[in-house]
């Protein structure tokens, strides 16, 4: 298969969950973006986007799902907000939920690949939290559309689940966890039982592909796109709470990483 061969199957899956998710999340969304000044962000973003400052700054989430982050970071004060995703039912979920709280934000259901020119240097922060990298076949390519985005001096902030836990499986029922893939994994995870990570519900469902990425491999793709190295921290915090079994255990790998990059002047 090709990268876009990939990401079109990954649209038509995500789309597909998209009413699922609605069931599960989507009344709390609304009625927590109609309240002043509501958040969804973990602490740890929070604490790290008050650090970077976000007032009147423009700000894009890439891969946003419904943008409930995104119009988070909104609500701090920033500026200008755009989220991209493949997703259009996601998208018009993002845009229900800006209506509902009278935010101003834009939404755009595009390949993150194909976003066009017109968005070129038009952000000073670029937002990408957990389960986005995972599903890019090409992470350079990624981190080049990332630096496409951003302005001179511009920021990335990454907040993500650390690419060590790929090695274990998701809802492993085992008590004691057992190394499952090799972090050198090359072809993508290819999974039939759908998206339901809030009610971990399976179903039969259209495929998707998802991608271990190794952490030099998310390092290097945005050296090598001219976004240099500012923070790197590694943390214990399982970000999808997906690996119950992995956390209930005295001694933890690291289950998740905050990075920030700065684009040259």
């Amino acid at each position: 298969m090709k990268r876009d061969d990939y990401t079109a199957a990954n649209r038509e899956a995500w789309n597909e969950a998209a009413p699922i998710h609605e069931r599960r999340t989507f009344e709390r969304l609304l009625e927590g973006f109609r309240q002043p000044g509501y958040s969804c962000l973990e602490p740890i973003e929070t604490e790290t986007l008050l650090g970077i400052g976000v007032a009147g700054k423009a700000v894009t989430q890439i891969c946003c799902n419904n943008g409930r982050e995104l119009l988070s970071v909104k609500t701090m004060g920033a500026g200008r907000c755009v989220g991209f995703d493949i997703s259009e039912e996601f998208i018009a979920q993002g845009r229900q939920l800006a209506e509902a709280g009278g935010i101003e934000a834009e939404f755009l259901a595009t390949d993150v690949y194909r976003i066009p020119a017109a968005y070129d240097a038009q952000f000073d922060l670029a937002l990408i939290t957990i389960g986005a990298l995972g599903w890019m076949p090409d992470l350079k390519g990624f981190f080049a559309i990332v630096a496409r985005l951003l302005k001179p001096k511009g920021q990335l902030f990454i907040h993500e689940q650390h690419p060590i836990m790929g090695m274990f499986e998701p809802g492993d029922p085992e008590p004691q966890p057992q190394l499952r893939h090799s972090y050198f994994k090359a072809d993508p995870f290819r999974d039939e039982t759908g998206l339901d990570y809030w009610g971990k519900e399976t179903y039969k469902a259209k495929p998707t592909y998802w991608f271990q990425h190794k952490l030099s491999d998310v390092i290097t793709g945005c050296l090598e796109n001219g976004l240099a190295l500012e923070l790197f921290t590694e943390h214990e915090q399982d970000l999808g709470g997906i690996f119950d079994n992995v956390t209930a255990q005295p001694i933890l790998p690291p289950l998740s990483y905050r990075l920030i990059t700065r684009k040259a002047p």
